[in-house]
Parts: C-alpha cells; sequence; structure tokens
C-alpha cells in the first residue's frame, strides 16, 4: 500500500445524470476509482466501467451512510476520497489533495463545500463554507450509520481553506420537487432516530423549531445576501423542521393532546420576541440601519 496513492470511492444509486462529470473531474488525481451501487436500473454501472472504475455492489439502503464503510473497505491505496456523484473536484482542489498526501500533516481533513443550489452557489445561509470529512488515511475514519452524522475519527484533523477553488463543487437541489422527495425520506429518519433517542411529542417544537431553523438561516447565518434563493432555501429547511416533529406526533399514533389556545398564542409571543431580536440585529448589521434611524430622529451628526 504506497503512501501517496489515492483511491476516490463514490457510493451510487441511479446516478447516470451526474457520475460522468463527477469521474471526469478526477482527471489523473486518483489512482483507484471505487465504486459502490446500490443496485441502479439506469447506466450508472456502464458509465463507472466507461471511467474503468471498480464496481461493487451493496444491498440497498434508505440513505448512504450504511454503505459507506462498505465502500471504503474496498479501497486499496493509502489515502482515500469520499465523493458523491452529484459532486466534482475542481482543478485547484486536485492540486492542494495532491499536495497534502505527498507530504502529510493529518491524518484526515475536512474539506469546504461549494453547494449549488437551485442553479446558484449559495454562499450564506449556513450552507459555506460546509465543511466535511472528504480526505483521510485508511483507517482512520469510519462513517457512522445515522443518517446525516458525523464521521467517527483518529488522529490529527485540519481544514483546508475556505476558498473557492479548494471547495468540493456539490450541485445540490436541482428542483423544488427533488427538495421535497429528499425532504419526505430524510424527516422519517431523523423522526424515527428522534423517537429511538427516547424523545417524547412536545407540540411546542412544532413552533418554536421551525421559526429557530428560519431565523438561524435567513438571519444569523446571512441568507438574506443570497436573495430569492436565501428566503426560498430558509423556508423550505424551516419546514423542513415542522415536517419532521409532525412525524414524531404521527409515530406516536397521532395521540390527541389538550391545547389551550391561549397556550399557542404564548408560544407565538416567545418565537416573536426572537424574530424581533434578528430583525433588530440585522439591521444594526446591515449599514447600520436602527443606528441611523436614531440619529435621524434625533438629528445627531
Amino acid at each position: 500500500m504506497s503512501k501517496n496513492k489515492l483511491s476516490v470511492v463514490i457510493n451510487t444509486l441511479n446516478e447516470e445524470n451526474n457520475l460522468s462529470r463527477a469521474l471526469s473531474s478526477l482527471g489523473g488525481l486518483a489512482d483507484e476509482v471505487v465504486v459502490v451501487d446500490m443496485h441502479s436500473n439506469d447506466r450508472t454501472i456502464d458509465i463507472a466501467k466507461e471511467h474503468k472504475a471498480k464496481v461493487f455492489r451493496h444491498k440497498k439502503t434508505k440513505y448512504v451512510e450504511p454503505a459507506r464503510n462498505f465502500a471504503i473497505s474496498k479501497a486499496t491505496c493509502k489515502w482515500i476520497l469520499v465523493l458523491d456523484a452529484d459532486e466534482e473536484v475542481p482543478p485547484g482542489l486536485a492540486k492542494e489533495i495532491k499536495r497534502l498526501i505527498k507530504k502529510p500533516k493529518a491524518d484526515y481533513y475536512r474539506l469546504p463545500r461549494k453547494n449549488i443550489i437551485f442553479s446558484k452557489w449559495i454562499k450564506h445561509s449556513r450552507w459555506w463554507p460546509d465543511y466535511n470529512i472528504r480526505l483521510f488515511k485508511k483507517g482512520s475514519v469510519t462513517w457512522n450509520e445515522i443518517i446525516h452524522s458525523v464521521p467517527l475519527t483518529t488522529g490529527k484533523g485540519l481544514d483546508l481553506p475556505d476558498k473557492e477553488n479548494l471547495a468540493i463543487v456539490h450541485y445540490h437541489y436541482t428542483s423544488v420537487s427533488q427538495y421535497l422527495t429528499r425532504m419526505d425520506r430524510y424527516t422519517t429518519e431523523l423522526a424515527l432516530n428522534k423517537t429511538k433517542d427516547g424523545y417524547t411529542f412536545q407540540w411546542r417544537d412544532m413552533i418554536k423549531k421551525p421559526v429557530s431553523e428560519f431565523l438561524s438561516r435567513y438571519f444569523f447565518g446571512g441568507g438574506y445576501k443570497d436573495g430569492i434563493h436565501g428566503l426560498v432555501i430558509s423556508g423550505l429547511q424551516a419546514l423542513s423542521e415542522f415536517i419532521l416533529y409532525v412525524k414524531v406526533w404521527e409515530m406516536s399514533k397521532y395521540k390527541d393532546v389538550k391545547i389551550d389556545v391561549k397556550e399557542v398564542i404564548d408560544e407565538i409571543k416567545n418565537v416573536n420576541k426572537e424574530i424581533n431580536y434578528w430583525q433588530a440585529d440585522t439591521l444594526v448589521k446591515e449599514k447600520g440601519g436602527i443606528v441611523n434611524r436614531i440619529k435621524r430622529k434625533f438629528k445627531l451628526p
């Protein structure tokens, strides 16, 4: 196992529209490409073979995490780069990866990721730099099989600078329908995990959790700087939170919960306080909004 060689590992399921772009972006970066497919019924495997990838099969799972470790186990090189089929490696990142594995200073690296959502690079809304552990020595990273969980690591880790030329390009959601389809699948798994972890349904979470998600994306995360994209994405993320807690309620067999309307009004008042705080905070940050109003009101210099 040569210390300077790199395996690129990709898990796939019906990725004929994406895989060729991902594999073509590798150029001469990879010494080995491993594609682990979950029984695609399109041209995914043909495309992988056309690009000289080693192809293995894995049973179909609801999400990718359970199949990650199997894919990594099939890699034979000292270094591994995990890539999704809807991602690509730009030339600047490929050059940096070659440098890193030649003279490594860490056992694993978190790489920034440039998310393209609805045809636009989302630079705010908590979508950038979107660090992910993707480059590592074999044996130093193990994938947790819980959906959207952080991998388990051993050894020293470092982050690449959050520069566009060093970021994986991720062609994320291409349509609202795609977002909603994935949301339905992801929220079901997340609701199951919450229930397994002992979470008990609280109706207040259907109000405060979606609002907090929107505020954290749109105001705290600067989603307003992404224009209409930021507003739409923040709203969709809030919707996802709402659906998550509704599904938890569904898993309680639609337990009848008595709620006094005054309690709902009080909870709305509480989230309004949070909304008002972030509105004011953002106005202060953006061109001194409130400060300038006060100066004008009292005719201050």
